[in-house]
């Protein structure tokens, strides 16, 4: 690890192609320590969310290393006496640090993945150790099943599952369509959506990889009670329109990155 820091010290210091590559390299190696390095830790409680906290306070440090810093709002907005259906905007695979930022800010936090994520070992064992939901895209009838014991774990545990509705990362000013499976999921286990916007990766651009802010908003919750699945279009539009506005309405500071709205 020493040697990987001491590349992006190196990088700072030549080309902006060089830092960008060198920095993204250091996360990735990173992220896979990070994940893997407790696992020994983690056999001790598995399929605990609690164990990712261990790899996410890692992956904080690391963003530091490469000259991000975080900040969350919104707090008092996180939903308290149920579980939600956690959704935010989605840019890069950068967007990590952000789920760990929120994990343990939110508490109980699960995340859903593809299967074959599982079998990319050791981090496929990590992340199965720290409760992550693996669906089986490819049999409609064993997906259904798996959201639909996610939906239970929602209920029981009053979980919080953390999800990118559009699908794509997309750098775009604005946010893509949103998928419903998110929604359905929600509607299924009678919970809020709780919306967060994360502000737009202004350090970030072609070959280019700068110092910065992720700026994450923990946004009001979106009620489900009582809707049921002929819903979920409405549940999908009134969401986008709440995220959409809010990201629109965030201005970057010319001088430090920091994402300020037009509301606050």
């Amino acid at each position: 690890m020493v040697v990987v820091i001491g590349w992006v010290v190196l990088g700072a210091a030549t080309s902006p192609t060089v830092r960008y590559y060198l920095k993204f390299f250091t996360f990735g190696i990173a992220s896979v320590f990070c994940a893997t390095s407790p696992i020994p830790f983690m056999l001790r409680r598995p399929k605990d969310s609690k164990n990712a906290l261990i790899p996410a306070a890692g992956l904080r440090l690391t963003a530091k290393l490469l000259g991000l810093r975080c900040t969350v709002r919104g707090k008092e907005n996180i939903v308290k006496d149920s579980g939600c259906v956690v959704v935010i905007n989605h840019q890069s695979v950068l967007d990590l640090i952000v789920l760990a930022e929120l994990w343990p800010v939110m508490d109980r936090c699960t995340v859903i993945s593809k299967k074959e994520i599982f079998y990319l070992w050791p981090f496929g064992l990590a992340a199965w150790l720290w409760g992550t939901i693996f669906i089986d895209r490819l049999n409609a009838e064993r997906a259904q099943k798996s959201i639909n014991s996610t939906g239970e774990i929602i209920r029981s545990r009053k979980a919080r599952v953390l999800m990118f509705p559009e699908g794509t990362r997309s750098m775009k000013n604005k946010i893509l369509p949103f998928k419903k499976g998110a929604f359905h999921l929600a509607i299924a286990s009678q919970c809020p959506v709780q919306p967060v916007i994360v502000s737009r990766y202004t350090f970030l651009g072609d070959k280019r990889f700068d110092s910065g802010v992720i700026d994450i908003t923990i946004l009001p919750p979106v009620e489900t009670s009582g809707l049921v699945k002929e819903d979920v279009a409405e549940l999908v539009d009134k969401t986008y329109v709440i995220m959409s506005n809010y990201l629109e309405s965030l201005s970057p500071s010319p001088n430090n990155n920091i994402a300020k709205s037009k509301f606050d």
